[in-house]
């Protein structure tokens, strides 16, 4: 039992030294992410529309 009383105090102590991002940074964060996320799915849609143009010639 001593522990796991050992155990949670050490566990407080470290979440004291975390420190958390700022609402301005997490909304960065996930702008970039929505940005990359949309340039790739548009590179990707172009590439497949190419793709399927040329394979309808061919065939």
């Amino acid at each position: 039992m001593e522990k796991l009383i050992t155990y949670f105090k050490l566990s407080k102590v470290e979440l004291g030294k975390v420190i958390f991002p700022l609402k301005e940074q997490v909304r960065n964060a996930y702008l970039a992410v929505f940005i990359v996320v949309a340039v790739i799915s548009l590179f990707l849609a172009l590439v497949d529309w190419i793709m399927s143009s040329i394979v309808s010639l061919v065939v």
